[in-house]
Protein backbone atom coordinates (compact mmCIF):
# COMPACT_ATOMS: atom_id res chain seq x y z
CA UNK A 1 0.00 0.00 0.00
CA UNK A 2 1.64 2.88 -1.08
CA UNK A 3 1.79 6.53 1.40
CA UNK A 4 -0.90 8.41 -0.83
CA UNK A 5 -3.25 4.78 -0.12
CA UNK A 6 -2.85 5.32 3.46
CA UNK A 7 -3.14 9.15 3.48
CA UNK A 8 -6.45 8.89 2.08
CA UNK A 9 -7.68 5.85 4.24
CA UNK A 10 -6.95 8.14 7.41
CA UNK A 11 -8.69 11.16 5.51
CA UNK A 12 -11.88 9.20 5.25
CA UNK A 13 -11.49 8.26 8.64
CA UNK A 14 -11.51 12.04 9.74
CA UNK A 15 -14.78 12.09 7.44
CA UNK A 16 -16.48 9.49 9.23
CA UNK A 17 -15.12 10.70 12.68
CA UNK A 18 -16.40 14.12 11.68
CA UNK A 19 -19.81 12.68 10.56
CA UNK A 20 -20.84 11.48 14.03
CA UNK A 21 -23.47 13.87 16.14
CA UNK A 22 -21.84 13.03 19.52
CA UNK A 23 -18.64 13.79 17.96
CA UNK A 24 -19.68 17.38 16.60
CA UNK A 25 -21.78 18.45 19.67
CA UNK A 26 -18.71 17.14 21.75
CA UNK A 27 -16.39 19.42 19.64
CA UNK A 28 -18.75 22.26 19.97
CA UNK A 29 -18.14 22.53 23.71
CA UNK A 30 -16.06 25.00 25.10
CA UNK A 31 -12.36 23.42 25.38
CA UNK A 32 -12.11 23.06 29.20
CA UNK A 33 -15.66 21.19 29.07
CA UNK A 34 -14.85 19.28 26.44
CA UNK A 35 -11.55 17.75 28.52
CA UNK A 36 -13.86 17.26 31.25
CA UNK A 37 -16.52 15.74 29.40
CA UNK A 38 -13.40 13.37 28.11
CA UNK A 39 -11.90 12.93 31.59
CA UNK A 40 -15.23 11.92 33.16
CA UNK A 41 -16.00 8.96 30.39
CA UNK A 42 -11.95 7.92 30.42
CA UNK A 43 -13.27 8.07 34.09
CA UNK A 44 -16.02 5.61 34.02
CA UNK A 45 -14.75 3.71 31.56
CA UNK A 46 -11.96 2.62 33.88
CA UNK A 47 -14.49 1.88 36.56
CA UNK A 48 -16.33 -0.62 34.41
CA UNK A 49 -13.29 -2.30 33.06
CA UNK A 50 -11.52 -2.34 36.75
CA UNK A 51 -14.52 -3.05 38.21
CA UNK A 52 -15.68 -6.38 35.72
CA UNK A 53 -12.09 -8.02 35.88
CA UNK A 54 -12.00 -7.75 39.30
CA UNK A 55 -15.50 -9.21 39.68
CA UNK A 56 -15.29 -11.98 36.96
CA UNK A 57 -11.26 -13.07 37.29
CA UNK A 58 -9.75 -11.83 40.75
CA UNK A 59 -7.55 -8.66 41.84
CA UNK A 60 -4.61 -10.39 39.60
CA UNK A 61 -5.82 -9.52 36.69
CA UNK A 62 -7.04 -6.12 37.73
CA UNK A 63 -3.70 -5.46 38.40
CA UNK A 64 -2.66 -7.15 35.40
CA UNK A 65 -5.02 -4.33 33.20
CA UNK A 66 -3.30 -1.41 35.22
CA UNK A 67 0.02 -2.92 34.75
CA UNK A 68 -0.35 -2.45 30.81
CA UNK A 69 -1.80 0.56 31.12
CA UNK A 70 1.23 1.40 32.93
CA UNK A 71 4.04 -0.28 29.89
CA UNK A 72 2.02 1.34 27.54
CA UNK A 73 2.38 4.79 29.35
CA UNK A 74 6.49 4.58 29.73
CA UNK A 75 6.10 5.22 26.05
CA UNK A 76 4.95 8.52 26.64
CA UNK A 77 7.87 9.04 29.07
CA UNK A 78 10.30 7.98 26.10
CA UNK A 79 8.83 10.81 23.77
CA UNK A 80 9.63 13.38 26.99
CA UNK A 81 12.84 14.20 25.63
CA UNK A 82 11.01 15.55 22.00
CA UNK A 83 10.34 18.67 24.72
CA UNK A 84 14.18 19.39 25.08
CA UNK A 85 15.58 18.40 22.13
CA UNK A 86 14.55 17.82 18.27
CA UNK A 87 17.29 14.85 17.92
CA UNK A 88 19.43 12.28 19.84
CA UNK A 89 22.86 11.01 18.75
CA UNK A 90 23.19 7.70 17.23
CA UNK A 91 25.02 5.90 20.02
CA UNK A 92 22.50 6.87 22.74
CA UNK A 93 19.63 5.53 20.59
CA UNK A 94 21.33 2.57 19.70
CA UNK A 95 21.92 2.15 23.38
CA UNK A 96 18.55 2.65 24.55
CA UNK A 97 16.87 0.57 21.42
CA UNK A 98 19.94 -2.76 23.03
CA UNK A 99 19.02 -2.34 26.13
CA UNK A 100 15.30 -2.96 25.32
CA UNK A 101 16.21 -5.71 23.38
CA UNK A 102 18.25 -7.36 25.79
CA UNK A 103 15.21 -6.89 28.41
CA UNK A 104 12.87 -8.24 26.52
CA UNK A 105 14.74 -11.63 25.22
CA UNK A 106 15.20 -11.58 29.27
CA UNK A 107 11.49 -11.19 29.69
CA UNK A 108 10.40 -13.32 27.10
CA UNK A 109 12.71 -16.45 28.41
CA UNK A 110 11.94 -16.66 31.90
CA UNK A 111 8.65 -14.96 32.26
CA UNK A 112 6.96 -16.33 29.18
CA UNK A 113 8.62 -19.56 27.67
CA UNK A 114 10.08 -21.01 31.01
CA UNK A 115 6.11 -20.73 33.02
CA UNK A 116 4.72 -21.46 29.71
CA UNK A 117 6.43 -25.38 29.61
CA UNK A 118 5.81 -25.87 33.22
CA UNK A 119 1.95 -25.23 33.04
CA UNK A 120 2.13 -26.87 29.61
CA UNK A 121 3.80 -30.00 31.50
CA UNK A 122 1.09 -29.88 34.13
CA UNK A 123 -1.42 -30.27 31.39
CA UNK A 124 0.21 -33.05 29.17
CA UNK A 125 2.98 -34.41 30.57
CA UNK A 126 5.82 -33.80 28.71
CA UNK A 127 3.96 -31.73 26.34
CA UNK A 128 4.36 -28.56 27.33
CA UNK A 129 7.73 -27.83 25.19
CA UNK A 130 6.22 -28.93 22.05
CA UNK A 131 2.65 -26.54 23.12
CA UNK A 132 4.95 -23.55 23.82
CA UNK A 133 7.20 -23.75 20.68
CA UNK A 134 3.79 -24.22 18.32
CA UNK A 135 2.70 -21.09 20.14
CA UNK A 136 5.52 -19.37 19.34
CA UNK A 137 5.92 -20.32 15.74
CA UNK A 138 2.29 -18.83 15.54
CA UNK A 139 3.07 -16.04 17.15
CA UNK A 140 6.17 -14.85 14.95
CA UNK A 141 4.05 -15.64 11.86
CA UNK A 142 1.39 -13.76 12.76
CA UNK A 143 3.55 -11.11 13.26
CA UNK A 144 4.72 -11.79 9.87
CA UNK A 145 1.26 -11.37 8.23
CA UNK A 146 0.68 -7.92 10.08
CA UNK A 147 3.99 -7.32 8.69
CA UNK A 148 3.17 -7.76 5.24
CA UNK A 149 -0.47 -6.99 5.31
CA UNK A 150 -0.69 -3.83 7.28
CA UNK A 151 0.73 -0.17 5.93
CA UNK A 152 4.01 0.74 8.02
CA UNK A 153 7.62 1.44 6.95
CA UNK A 154 10.44 0.02 9.68
CA UNK A 155 12.85 1.79 12.01
CA UNK A 156 15.94 3.99 9.57
CA UNK A 157 18.57 3.77 9.95
CA UNK A 158 18.67 7.50 11.94
CA UNK A 159 15.78 9.14 13.41
CA UNK A 160 15.79 12.09 11.32
CA UNK A 161 15.28 10.05 7.96
CA UNK A 162 11.66 9.69 8.96
CA UNK A 163 11.46 13.23 8.91
CA UNK A 164 11.59 13.90 5.08
CA UNK A 165 7.53 12.37 4.72
CA UNK A 166 4.66 13.00 6.55
CA UNK A 167 3.00 10.09 5.30
CA UNK A 168 6.37 7.91 6.32
CA UNK A 169 6.20 9.14 9.55
CA UNK A 170 2.64 8.21 10.20
CA UNK A 171 3.17 4.62 8.51
CA UNK A 172 6.14 4.29 11.05
CA UNK A 173 3.75 5.35 13.86
CA UNK A 174 1.19 2.50 12.46
CA UNK A 175 4.66 0.25 12.99
CA UNK A 176 5.11 0.89 16.46
CA UNK A 177 1.41 0.60 17.07
CA UNK A 178 1.49 -2.72 15.03
CA UNK A 179 4.04 -4.34 17.62
CA UNK A 180 2.81 -2.95 20.74
CA UNK A 181 -0.68 -5.29 20.70
CA UNK A 182 0.99 -8.48 21.27
CA UNK A 183 3.68 -6.78 24.00
CA UNK A 184 0.54 -5.88 25.90
CA UNK A 185 -0.93 -9.29 25.12
CA UNK A 186 1.84 -10.87 26.79
CA UNK A 187 1.22 -9.12 30.10
CA UNK A 188 -2.18 -9.76 29.60
CA UNK A 189 -1.25 -13.54 29.36
CA UNK A 190 1.40 -13.58 32.19
CA UNK A 191 -1.20 -12.28 34.71
CA UNK A 192 -3.71 -14.50 33.47
CA UNK A 193 -1.68 -17.14 34.85
CA UNK A 194 -2.59 -15.96 38.56
CA UNK A 195 1.73 -15.25 38.75
CA UNK A 196 1.76 -12.03 39.95
CA UNK A 197 5.33 -12.01 39.97
CA UNK A 198 6.06 -13.19 36.37
CA UNK A 199 3.34 -11.08 35.40
CA UNK A 200 5.02 -7.53 37.12
CA UNK A 201 8.56 -8.57 36.15
CA UNK A 202 7.62 -8.91 32.34
CA UNK A 203 5.23 -5.42 32.56
CA UNK A 204 8.49 -3.84 34.06
CA UNK A 205 10.51 -4.89 31.37
CA UNK A 206 7.55 -4.04 28.53
CA UNK A 207 7.81 -0.70 29.71
CA UNK A 208 11.34 -0.31 29.66
CA UNK A 209 11.29 -1.52 25.94
CA UNK A 210 8.91 1.11 24.89
CA UNK A 211 10.83 4.21 26.05
CA UNK A 212 12.96 4.37 23.01
CA UNK A 213 9.89 3.50 20.84
CA UNK A 214 8.55 6.96 22.78
CA UNK A 215 11.55 8.79 21.19
CA UNK A 216 11.60 7.22 18.19
CA UNK A 217 7.95 8.29 17.58
CA UNK A 218 7.86 11.88 18.91
CA UNK A 219 11.16 12.93 17.83
CA UNK A 220 10.47 13.13 14.15
CA UNK A 221 7.22 14.63 14.77
CA UNK A 222 8.62 17.76 16.71
CA UNK A 223 11.44 18.15 13.98
CA UNK A 224 8.61 18.50 11.06
CA UNK A 225 6.93 21.39 13.12
CA UNK A 226 4.63 19.56 15.25
CA UNK A 227 3.97 20.73 18.53
CA UNK A 228 6.39 19.43 21.65
CA UNK A 229 3.51 18.55 23.34
CA UNK A 230 1.15 16.68 20.80
CA UNK A 231 4.36 14.47 19.41
CA UNK A 232 4.56 13.28 22.81
CA UNK A 233 1.08 12.73 23.31
CA UNK A 234 0.67 11.15 20.34
CA UNK A 235 3.61 8.99 21.09
CA UNK A 236 1.78 7.78 24.53
CA UNK A 237 -1.33 6.79 22.56
CA UNK A 238 0.83 4.42 20.36
CA UNK A 239 1.74 2.70 23.68
CA UNK A 240 -1.89 2.62 24.83
CA UNK A 241 -2.66 0.21 22.61
CA UNK A 242 -1.11 -1.98 25.26
CA UNK A 243 -3.89 -2.46 27.02
CA UNK A 244 -6.12 -3.45 24.74
CA UNK A 245 -4.02 -6.91 23.89
CA UNK A 246 -3.61 -6.46 27.94
CA UNK A 247 -6.96 -7.18 28.13
CA UNK A 248 -7.62 -9.75 25.37
CA UNK A 249 -4.46 -11.34 26.89
CA UNK A 250 -6.08 -11.73 30.67
CA UNK A 251 -9.09 -12.57 29.11
CA UNK A 252 -8.51 -15.44 26.98
CA UNK A 253 -6.47 -17.40 29.52
CA UNK A 254 -8.45 -16.76 32.49
CA UNK A 255 -11.74 -18.08 30.12
CA UNK A 256 -10.13 -20.82 28.03
CA UNK A 257 -6.99 -21.68 30.55
CA UNK A 258 -6.10 -24.96 28.58
CA UNK A 259 -4.84 -22.24 25.94
CA UNK A 260 -1.99 -20.90 28.37
CA UNK A 261 0.49 -22.35 27.33
CA UNK A 262 -0.27 -22.35 23.36
CA UNK A 263 -1.00 -18.31 24.56
CA UNK A 264 2.34 -17.47 26.70
CA UNK A 265 4.23 -19.36 23.29
CA UNK A 266 2.23 -17.02 21.20
CA UNK A 267 3.26 -13.90 23.07
CA UNK A 268 6.93 -14.72 22.97
CA UNK A 269 7.14 -16.06 19.72
CA UNK A 270 5.29 -12.43 18.75
CA UNK A 271 8.08 -10.56 21.32
CA UNK A 272 11.04 -12.34 19.70
CA UNK A 273 9.86 -11.60 15.94
CA UNK A 274 10.27 -7.95 16.93
CA UNK A 275 13.21 -8.12 18.35
CA UNK A 276 14.69 -9.71 15.55
CA UNK A 277 13.05 -8.54 12.34
CA UNK A 278 13.02 -4.63 13.86
CA UNK A 279 15.10 -3.97 17.18
CA UNK A 280 18.93 -5.41 16.44
CA UNK A 281 19.13 -4.87 12.73
CA UNK A 282 18.94 -1.35 13.56
CA UNK A 283 21.10 -1.10 16.37
CA UNK A 284 23.58 -2.98 14.15
CA UNK A 285 22.55 -0.79 10.82
CA UNK A 286 25.23 1.84 10.73
CA UNK A 287 28.47 0.65 12.52
CA UNK A 288 27.81 1.55 15.90
CA UNK A 289 26.43 -1.80 16.66
CA UNK A 290 29.65 -2.32 19.64
CA UNK A 291 27.11 -0.07 21.69
CA UNK A 292 24.28 -1.85 21.22
CA UNK A 293 25.64 -5.04 22.08
CA UNK A 294 27.24 -4.25 25.49
CA UNK A 295 23.79 -2.90 26.31
CA UNK A 296 21.82 -5.45 25.27
CA UNK A 297 23.86 -7.73 27.76
CA UNK A 298 23.34 -5.35 30.57
CA UNK A 299 19.11 -5.19 29.62
CA UNK A 300 19.60 -8.99 29.63
CA UNK A 301 21.66 -8.71 33.27
CA UNK A 302 19.35 -5.98 34.66
CA UNK A 303 16.19 -7.99 34.21
CA UNK A 304 18.12 -11.09 35.18
CA UNK A 305 18.37 -9.78 38.42
CA UNK A 306 14.84 -8.33 38.75
CA UNK A 307 13.68 -11.74 37.97
CA UNK A 308 15.69 -13.06 40.75
CA UNK A 309 15.19 -10.39 43.43
CA UNK A 310 11.53 -10.52 42.90
CA UNK A 311 11.55 -14.38 42.75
Amino acid sequence: MSDLDFTNIFANCQSQLNSYSYYQKLQALPRNQRWLTLAALFITLQIIVFGSLYLLFGKVAMIGFFASILAGLATGLGALPAVFFKQVSNNVYNGLLGGAAGVMLAATSFSLIVPGIEYGNQLWLDKGLWVVAAGMLFGAFFLHLADNKLPHIHFKNDLNVHTDSLQKIWLFIFAITIHNFPEGMSVGVSFGTGDLHNGIVLAIAIALQNIPEGMAVALPLVALGYNKWTAVGIATLTGLVEPVGGLLGITMVSVFSPLLPFAMGFAAGAMLFVISEEIIPETHSNGRSRYATFALMMGFIIMLALESLLG
